[in-house]
C-alpha cells in the first residue's frame, strides 16, 4: 500500500494545478499578455513533474522503513477490488486527456494524461505486491513492488519537468520543424524563391511561427501579400487556426537569381543554377541563401 497512499496525495493537489492552469491559459490576450496566457501550462506541467518526482522519493522513503517496520495489511481482498477499479478509471481517464491534450496542443492535459496512465502502471504493480502478500504471507513484497515502481514514478516526473522546461525556454521543435521543411519544400511555388529565419514559439496551445520570405523586388504589396496568404493557408491547413503567423516579405536581390525558379522572368540578371532545399537547418538561417547555400 506504500504506493498508493503518495500517489493518492500528489493526484489530488496535481488535479487542483491542471484546471487552475487551463482555466489561466484559456484567457483571451490582453495588454500586459500579448501572446496569451499559454505558457501557464508548462508552468503547471512542471509543477506537477516535480510532485510526482517528489511522490517517487517519498514512496522509495516510505518502502524502505517499512522493511524495517513492517505493518499488518488487512482487507487485501477489499483493497484489490478498489485498486483494480481505479485502475480501469485512471486508464480511460488518462486516455482521453492525453488525447485532447494532443489534438489541442495542451501540455497540461498531456502531462495529466500521463501521469494517470503511469498510475494504472503503478496500481497493476501494487495489485501484484498485494496477490502475492495475499498468498505468501511475506510483509516485505510489497515494499520491494513499492520501490520498483517508485522508480517507474521518479522517471515520468523527470520527462515531465524536462519536457515544461523546454517549452519555457523556447526550445525548438525538431520533430515539427522537419515536418514543416517537408510541407514547405512539397508546396513551395516559383515566387517563393527563399525562407529563411524562421522560428517557431510555443504559448501553451498557440504556435507562433515567423519567417522571411523572399520574394522578387518587382511586386508590390498586394502581390507581395498574395505570397504571404498563400504560405499562411498552407500552414493553417497543415497545423489548424491556433498557428499565428508573421511573414515579413523580402525582396529578392542580384545574388538570388542563380537559386530562383521563375520562367520568363524580364529583369532575371544570372541565369538558375540550383535550388536551395528548404530544411530544418536552411529555414533557420538568419540569412539570405545564394548559390553557394544551396
Amino acid at each position: 500500500m506504500c504506493t498508493g497512499t503518495g500517489e493518492s496525495i500528489v493526484n489530488v493537489a496535481a488535479g487542483l494545478f491542471g484546471v487552475f492552469s487551463l482555466w489561466v491559459s484559456a484567457r483571451p490576450r490582453d495588454f500586459e499578455h500579448p501572446y496569451g496566457h499559454g505558457k501557464v501550462e508548462f508552468i503547471s506541467a512542471a509543477i506537477e513533474g516535480t510532485l510526482i518526482f517528489i511522490a517517487g522519493i517519498f514512496i522509495i522513503f516510505t518502502a524502505v522503513k517499512s522493511l524495517y517496520q513492517p505493518a499488518d495489511v488487512v482487507k487485501i481482498d477489499v483493497g484489490l477490488i478498489l485498486l483494480s477499479a481505479s485502475a480501469v478509471i485512471n486508464l480511460i481517464a488518462g486516455k482521453i486527456c492525453v488525447s485532447v491534450g494532443k489534438k489541442n496542443n495542451s501540455l497540461a492535459l498531456i502531462a495529466s494524461g500521463k501521469h494517470l496512465i503511469t498510475d494504472v502502471y503503478t496500481t497493476i504493480g501494487i495489485l501484484a505486491g498485494l496477490v502475492l502478500l495475499y498468498f505468501t504471507k511475506l510483509m516485505w513484497i510489497d515494499s520491494v513492488v513499492a520501490i520498483i515502481f517508485a522508480v517507474i514514478i521518479l522517471i515520468t516526473g523527470y520527462k515531465i519537468i524536462r519536457t515544461s522546461v523546454a517549452g519555457i525556454m523556447d526550445e525548438a521543435d525538431e520533430r515539427l520543424l522537419n515536418n514543416m521543411a517537408e510541407k514547405f519544400q512539397a508546396s513551395r511555388k516559383p515566387d517563393w524563391i527563399d525562407l529563411h529565419n524562421l522560428r517557431v514559439i510555443k504559448y501553451g496551445a498557440t504556435l507562433h511561427l515567423d519567417c522571411h520570405m523572399t520574394v522578387p523586388w518587382y511586386y508590390n504589396v498586394v502581390e507581395a501579400h498574395r505570397v504571404v496568404d498563400e504560405l499562411s493557408e498552407l500552414v493553417r491547413n497543415n497545423y489548424g487556426q491556433s498557428m499565428e503567423l508573421f511573414v515579413h516579405s523580402d525582396a529578392c536581390m542580384e545574388f538570388s537569381c542563380r537559386i530562383c525558379t521563375m520562367e520568363n522572368c524580364t529583369v532575371r540578371q544570372h541565369e538558375f543554377e540550383r535550388l536551395v532545399t528548404w530544411t530544418i537547418n536552411t529555414m533557420s538561417e538568419n540569412n539570405k541563401h545564394n548559390v553557394h547555400t544551396a
